[in-house]
């Protein structure tokens, strides 16, 4: 590896992780606090529950694993673009065709 292309890497590393931060950050603390009553009020209701309240107890708890997923793809695909995956890992085909 360059040093190059491995300082590129570490930056979009970087890059992506703040990002999925930045939205965990804007999700959990201002849907879930600081726009709660703004969503309870101009927002449809989910099931029973106001949409704010529901955001406080399971949306962004949701939106944590669905960030979690994100970011994990995210991942492989930069590190395959940069060239970190091990050789077993090159390939998803090939595990399907070891079967």
């Amino acid at each position: 590896m360059s040093s190059t292309n491995a300082l590129k890497h570490r930056q979009a590393c970087l890059v992506l992780t703040l990002a999925i931060l930045a939205i965990w950050f804007l999700v959990s603390l201002g849907c879930s606090i600081l726009f709660r009553e703004w969503m309870d009020l101009n927002m449809p209701p989910v099931g029973n529950a106001p949409f704010g309240f529901w955001m406080a107890q399971q949306g962004s708890i949701i939106c944590f694993v669905l960030l979690l997923i994100t970011y994990a793809v995210l991942m492989y695909r930069l590190d395959s673009k940069y060239g970190y995956l091990d050789s077993q890992h090159e390939s998803i085909d090939s595990v399907d065709s070891m079967e």
